[in-house]
């Protein structure tokens, strides 16, 4: 098995990070346009989002909610889709507000592949991470456990599939994962809001 080191793994970040710019440049200004002339409120959504050793960093999306949506995980909402904005669940099923973490990648704070940040507030699943080791992983674009289920999971299976990540972790498994994302942004699977 390939192990991948941390030069290794930011180096295919980086890499795949300007290819990425390049590609979504027209789209990223397009969709800023939209999303700024469909509602009222800044383009991007910046989040306190915790990161490797659970250092907190900012994370940018496009913003799907409108502005007086409470700061809580969109699943702790009674009805999330009464907060989104006209093209909210438009981005979210297509994954397109998640663009703009090209910026946190490129920053660093995140790789390609590793579990997804936690919110500031998401205590117990911050909690979890911490006692099982997965603190130590950057975290990801996309990760095990997002292409596992996303948003239909438990906090106890995302960390179970978290920990697996840590314990399989390599440069094949990488790239398996983002493949697997790929078909599933495609298909619009595991979305549930």
């Amino acid at each position: 098995m390939m192990h991948l080191s941390i030069n290794k793994k930011r180096f295919f970040d980086l890499a795949l990070v300007f290819f990425a710019i390049i590609l979504f440049l027209i789209p990223f200004i397009s969709l800023c346009i939209a999303v700024r002339l469909s509602s009222k409120g800044p383009a991007l959504y910046w989040s306190d989002r915790v990161g490797l050793e659970n250092k907190i960093f900012k994370m940018p999306k496009f913003r799907t909610m409108r502005i007086e949506t409470p700061n809580v995980a969109t699943h702790l909402l009674d009805n999330p889709t009464f907060f989104y904005t006209p093209i909210g669940s438009f981005l979210r099923k297509s994954s397109f507000d998640e663009i703009p973490q090209l910026w946190s990648i490129l920053l660093g704070h995140m790789s390609f592949v590793g579990p997804r940040p936690a919110l500031f507030n998401q205590y117990d699943l911050i909690q979890l991470r911490s006692k099982a080791g997965v603190s130590r992983l950057l975290p990801g674009l996309t990760g095990w456990a997002q292409v596992n289920g996303r948003d239909h999971l438990s906090i106890m299976q995302k960390v179970n599939l978290d920990v697996e990540y840590l314990n399989r972790k390599s440069f094949r498994f990488d790239l398996y994962i983002l493949w697997i994302t790929f078909l599933k942004v495609i298909g619009q699977d595991g979305i549930s809001h």
